[in-house]
């Protein structure tokens, strides 16, 4: 299901690129969330997010217990130039695509991860999220993004699809370089977790839904781009036909060896398929959990 009223009321499509102090105004290329407008929603947000970090006093003994929340902390081996270190380790991997880059700079990924965990969210690997799920590595973040925004209408993406939401970090990179972003987690738990993870950065242009992934989400399809966070045997046919013509989908496929997969949808009955390089990724599973 999606969040439906609980959609975060300020876009993180507000965090990619700092303005630069030039004493003039640039003109928006978009009407809705562009990079421009997102950064400064969202630098603000963010900031908000990390002024709240100081511990709050005890509850008494006859206040309820708080619910589940997303833990907001500020540690001492997580700032803003180790996440820029990331950045650069990205793209001297290869990763070129600025917006992108710059995304991923926005994006405070030690917030998405277990606290015990937090000291290592910005290094180049993949990490445990809990119900055998993981993070993505950066890189492999940065790539797909990267590889689904190269399409011939110039990297425009009104609106993406997200298999596997997880704890919600790829969809907040992703919010920053669509108009649009849904994701479907096939797992409560997870999907909840998503949703506590995003609340506070106060994103408006992610829709989180409870289901079962390989169906996609036909009743708002077409999607100028479609990202799967798991590996199937093949991409199942129910998301080819979601993309639009021209639209870009970008998954892991395999068993024990994966491939990163580029299909782009080129008619109404046909799709190329490029195989970009090898990847590992938990399992692509049908329905919930």
């Amino acid at each position: 299901m999606t969040t439906g009223d609980k959609r975060f009321p300020l876009p993180l499509s507000s965090v990619v690129e700092k303005p630069a102090k030039t004493g003039r105004a640039e003109p928006s290329s978009q009407k809705v969330a562009t990079p421009q407008t997102a950064t400064q929603n969202a630098a603000q947000n963010i900031a908000r997010v990390r002024a709240s970090a100081a511990p709050a006093p005890p509850a008494r003994a006859s206040q309820p217990a708080a619910p589940v929340a997303p833990v907001v902390r500020s540690e001492p081996l997580v700032s803003d130039a180790v996440r820029a270190a990331m950045v650069a380790r990205v793209a001297r991997q290869g990763v070129k695509d600025a917006k992108v880059l710059a995304a991923l700079d926005a994006v405070p990924r030690h917030l998405f991860v277990q606290p015990a965990l937090a000291s290592q969210a910005y290094i180049d690997a993949s990490l445990p999220i809990g119900h055998h799920q993981t993070i993505s590595q950066p890189y492999i973040v940065a790539r797909m993004i990267e590889v689904m925004r190269a399409n011939a209408n110039g990297g425009v993406l009104d609106k993406v699809l997200e298999i596997g939401t997880g704890c919600g970090y790829q969809a907040a990179v992703l919010s920053l370089v669509a108009k649009e972003v849904y994701s479907i987690e096939r797992i409560k738990p997870l999907h909840e977790l998503a949703k506590s993870n995003l609340r506070p950065l106060r994103i408006a242009n992610i829709r989180l839904h409870y289901g079962d992934g390989m169906l996609g989400l036909p009743q708002v399809a077409p999607f100028d781009g479609i990202i799967l966070a798991a590996a199937g045997l093949e991409v199942p046919q129910a998301l080819l036909e979601q993309l639009s013509i021209g639209g870009r989908l970008v998954a892991p496929v395999g068993a024990r060896h994966q491939v990163l997969q580029l299909i782009e949808r080129v008619g109404k009955f046909e799709w190329t398929n490029t195989t970009l390089e090898d990847c590992h990724f938990v399992p692509l599973r049908p329905g919930v959990a």
